[in-house]
């Protein structure tokens, strides 16, 4: 039997309103408290758990961004012609099979979609989940948890993102039952698809989140059999918001002459508009444009992106960004071609965006934001790293005995 054991499990879109409407493992994990989520989606928020850095350090943000010279969808900027009819390219199974395969021709190991970026300004876009998130040196410069756990020597299991969620809590269960591994972080997804669909229906919400329970109890107490002690740690990245209208931006803004690529660049993802002005003039119309439509919502101050570690950095991800107000989508964007019925990358400290913070131990003060969550992490690496090996210690125990 091992000493200490610490148990992390990341749950996507598991929001602090959830937690607290269901109940959720209130008994096994009593200390909890909402956190800040990080300004933008998962693909922000999960490079920021795994390094306990902001947007403006780790240069992740949201998938696309303008940047002409190093696109590597460049040649679309002259084959998009080619893909007609428009309407059988942007059937949402010939985008995933296309994505599976671009990913394997370029050799990404991050996870990569297309969604429904147009054809015709992809070739100014870049993508910036090129690596595995996960894998050691996948958000370099920048040390990621495995990256410590490596540099610590401490024996550890990470979750693969690309499994299952059966495969996952398999390989923890078998990792739990390994004398060597001291800490352990579980990737579960499905909740984030789920919650997306079907936000608003309670039972299939409770049904999930009971699966979830029970699950993670079998986990708990098969730790308890195979460590003295045992510390077990549920975080988020995000809550859910339900949908209460949406807001054609784009269909505005095609009205005008002004170009994509010659005056302005734009990505129109969910629940936001970024954009990037290319001539003189275009601030002042996208400006006015969107302030006369009266659209719910507002333009990002210089003072919320420094709040929200979004400014500066290595990678420019609009020179403004209009923010929805929470529950509005923009529909079509580039992320998909209907509204869903529930989104998340809305104002951070919103009821519904708050992400959740869960533990069996007390929780230090500080950890307010999920930037915080990763001290959490490093803590425990940091304790495990000073502890003897099971056999170290037995074998130090018999030296002794034997004085």
């Amino acid at each position: 039997m091992k000493d200490q054991l610490d148990i992390f499990i990341f749950i996507d879109a598991l929001g602090w309103e959830i937690v607290q409407r269901h109940e959720f493992l209130r008994s096994e994990l009593p200390f909890r408290r909402a956190i800040g989520m990080q300004f933008g989606y998962s693909c922000t928020a999960v490079p920021t758990i795994l390094t306990g850095c902001r947007p403006f350090q780790h240069g992740h943000l949201s998938f696309f961004y303008y940047d002409p010279e190093n696109s590597p969808f460049k040649a679309l900027k002259y084959l998009h012609h080619l893909l007609r009819p428009r309407s059988f390219w942007n059937r949402g199974r010939v985008r995933n099979l296309l994505s599976k395969v671009l990913r394997r021709w370029y050799g990404y190991t991050g996870y990569f979609q297309l969604y429904q970026v147009p054809f015709d300004r992809i070739g100014y876009l870049n993508y910036c989940e090129k690596t595995d998130l996960f894998a050691p040196g996948g958000i370099h410069p920048v040390l990621n948890l495995q990256d410590r756990l490596l540099e610590a020597g401490v024996p550890y299991h990470l979750s693969n993102w690309q499994s299952s969620e059966a495969d996952n809590l398999a390989a923890a269960s078998s990792a739990i039952r390994d004398d060597k591994t001291k800490f352990l972080f579980i990737y579960l997804a499905d909740l984030d698809s789920l919650l997306h669909d079907q936000v608003g229906q309670d039972a299939v919400v409770q049904r999930k989140l009971q699966d979830y329970q029970n699950q993670i109890r079998n986990l708990l107490a098969e730790a308890k059999q195979h460590a003295g002690k045992v510390s077990m740690t549920v975080i988020s990245d995000h809550g859910m918001t339900p949908l209460r209208g949406c807001i054609d931006i784009k269909k505005e803004l095609a009205q005008s002459d002004l170009h994509f690529g010659r005056d302005y660049a734009a990505c129109y993802d969910s629940t936001m508009l970024r954009v990037w002005f290319l001539k003189p003039g275009a601030k002042e119309f996208f400006f006015e444009k969107i302030n006369s439509t009266a659209f719910p919502g507002h333009w990002l101050s210089h003072e919320e992106k420094i709040r929200y570690g979004i400014d500066g950095g290595p990678v420019n991800y609009g020179d403004e960004i209009f923010l929805l107000e929470p529950g509005y989508q923009i529909v079509p964007s580039d992320m998909g071609l209907k509204a869903l019925p529930g989104m998340h990358g809305y104002l951070p400290d919103d009821k519904d965006s708050l992400a959740v913070l869960l533990s069996t131990h007390s929780l230090p003060e500080q950890i307010r934001e999920v930037a915080d969550l990763f001290s959490l992490m490093l803590e425990s690496i940091q304790r495990l790293r000073a502890e003897p090996a099971p056999r170290e210690a037995q074998a130090a125990t018999e030296r002794k005995s034997t004085l």
